[in-house]
């Protein structure tokens, strides 16, 4: 299974924990299923006391501030079991012009907001950093939070990773080690902690920020949520509407789509089959290879000279790897390697045609940079797969029949190649998923806020397409659009200094941009960046400066 943050990555290939493209994506949602019985919305849950945070120093003479947090594990039993959660702090920067504190959520599910918000602080806008402080915070069941974790040890969990063929499975014998490989994860989640498994839900972690608003002594919560964590701000908004001060939902994903609209049928489609990620992904590839082919071999490596020839070379060399393996590099492996890799324009799609250059060459290709070593305020968390799979599998339908994968996959394939089948196989380890969320959240999603959720959507996005976006805002009781000219999976991570603008106004004084409003991304790929920095449509753009 995949899972992208949906920031994104998938469940395949794990998370991206440590790079800083996670950040956002880090992204990237992902999906899985389980028969569910509870009701629409449910009845309020009991009031809990708000959690008591003592904030310290992460490091001694650092910059972020660490705290723990306890929460019921159950809001219907609020006197019983409790876990942990795990909260980072960077306070604001502007002296004497504090506003209050932002509360952020960096997707997934399964992103450790400990990690990604610290790691993609700079990409806030300066006007947000100065004027509030920002907090987030590892959901429940993940990272340095009360943890799913089904292995004994590190090497315990790379053992099973290593079970499972990388990127999606190609022919009967690798797709019987998948569902085999999912089936044993099954059986180690739950003998772990089963009553964990069926207490991580959307509107658990729901709960919870509505707890830490209340700790940190906001009347009201101010929240940027990119991918997943858009699925979460909505569930929020609608479960407390009368809470809502200013909401930012950055890479959307239809509710109707993730909850498969409501319905207790058997769903027809996985959960991205239904959010057009398939589809998505496919146009934004197509564009990788047409601005590739745009471009020199010194501009883009993959270039043969013309979107055309591009496109035949691309094509010619899936058809090759799914023959020869270059290496370890399979098709399987390359196909999610090439979607996880759209994710992040600069430097992820020239990293990304320099890979593919090797492999055409018949070449392992070189691995990506490390990152810049960094402090991590909590360290080592630990994030496998089982962590997204959790939040997932417990509350977004997908079918439960591992048979009916392969037809899935073909017909995806017809409307959307390559990315297609990579979509088709993200959530396909929910078949053996061993527990459904004892609460999830299914609607109504238009109960009015006092003020109305800014919803942004990038055209060009390879999980989270753009009419989940529009989607999104229709949705909602009172939201605006603000439309992201641009590529990558979100704009926190692939920025637009218009958008930027728009957000700081918005979170500061609740100005919205004028309704129809387009921006367009400060440095577009394989392009010099733009003297501009950006440009907006629709009303005019206020400048900024980027983070």
């Amino acid at each position: 299974m995949r899972i992208s943050g949906i920031a994104g990555m998938a469940w395949a290939s794990g998370p991206l924990v440590g790079r800083r493209c996670q950040g956002a994506v880090v992204a990237a949602v992902v999906t899985c299923s389980a028969v569910l019985a509870s009701a629409v919305g449910g009845p309020p849950a009991p009031p809990s006391p708000a959690p008591r945070p003592a904030w310290h120093p992460c490091v001694p003479g650092g910059r972020f501030d660490c705290a723990t947090a306890k929460v019921p594990l159950d809001y219907r039993n609020p006197g019983g079991r409790t876990i942990e959660l795990a909260l980072v702090k960077r306070k604001a920067t502007g002296p004497g012009r504090r506003i209050g504190t932002l509360f952020f959520n960096p997707g997934g599910p399964g992103g450790p907001g400990t990690v990604q918000m610290p790691q993609n602080y700079a990409f806030f806008p300066r006007e947000v950093r100065e004027r509030f402080d920002i907090v987030s915070w590892d959901p429940r069941g993940i990272g340095s939070s009360t943890a799913v974790n089904c292995f004994a040890s590190r090497k315990e969990a790379d053992a099973w990773a290593a079970s499972k063929p990388a990127g999606l499975p190609v022919g009967e014998a690798q797709r019987a080690a998948w569902f085999a490989a999912y089936r044993d994860l099954a059986r180690r989640c739950e003998r772990r902690d089963p009553a964990l498994l069926r207490h991580v839900s959307t509107a658990d972690t729901a709960r919870d920020l509505d707890g830490l608003r209340r700790a940190v002594g906001e009347p009201r919560l101010t929240y940027l949520g990119t991918s997943y964590g858009t699925i979460l701000g909505a569930t929020y908004a609608n479960l407390f509407p009368g809470r809502v001060r200013a909401m930012v939902l950055d890479s959307n994903i239809d509710p109707q789509a993730w909850t498969n609209h409501a319905s207790d049928a058997a769903p027809r489609l996985t959960t991205f089959l239904r959010m057009g990620s398939d589809r998505g992904a496919a146009a934004v590839l197509d564009r990788f290879l047409a601005l590739c082919g745009s471009a020199t071999s010194a501009g883009c490596a993959f270039s043969a000279g013309s979107p055309k020839a591009t496109r035949e070379k691309f094509d010619r060399l899936m058809r090759r790897l799914r023959a020869h393996p270059v290496g370890e590099w399979t098709y399987g492996r390359t196909v999610g390697d090439v979607v996880s890799s759209l994710y992040v324009v600069r430097p992820g799609w020239t990293d990304l045609a320099g890979r593919l250059q090797s492999l055409w060459q018949g070449r392992t290709p070189k691995p990506p940079p490390a990152p810049p070593e960094q402090p991590v305020p909590w360290p080592n968390p630990y994030t496998g797969e089982e962590q997204a799979g959790a939040v997932v599998c417990g509350e977004s339908p997908n079918p439960r029949a591992p048979g009916a994968y392969r037809a899935l996959e073909e017909a995806a394939a017809v409307r959307a190649g390559d990315a297609g089948r990579y979509w088709t196989w993200a959530t396909a380890g929910c078949t053996s998923w061993p527990a459904g969320a004892a609460e999830r959240y299914r609607g109504p999603w238009n109960r009015p806020t006092p003020h109305p959720v800014l919803v942004v959507g990038t055209r060009y996005d390879p999980a989270t397409p753009y009419a989940d976006a529009q989607a999104l805002a229709g949705e909602l009781a009172d939201a605006r659009l603000l439309t992201h000219d641009g590529y990558g999976h979100t704009e926190l991570i692939n920025p637009s200094a218009c958008v930027k603008d728009h957000e700081s106004r918005y979170l500061i004084d609740g100005t919205l941009p004028p309704a129809g409003t387009t921006c367009r991304q400060d440095r577009p790929p394989f392009a010099a960046p733009e003297p501009s920095g950006g440009g907006a449509t629709g009303g005019e753009r206020r400048r900024t400066s980027p983070p």
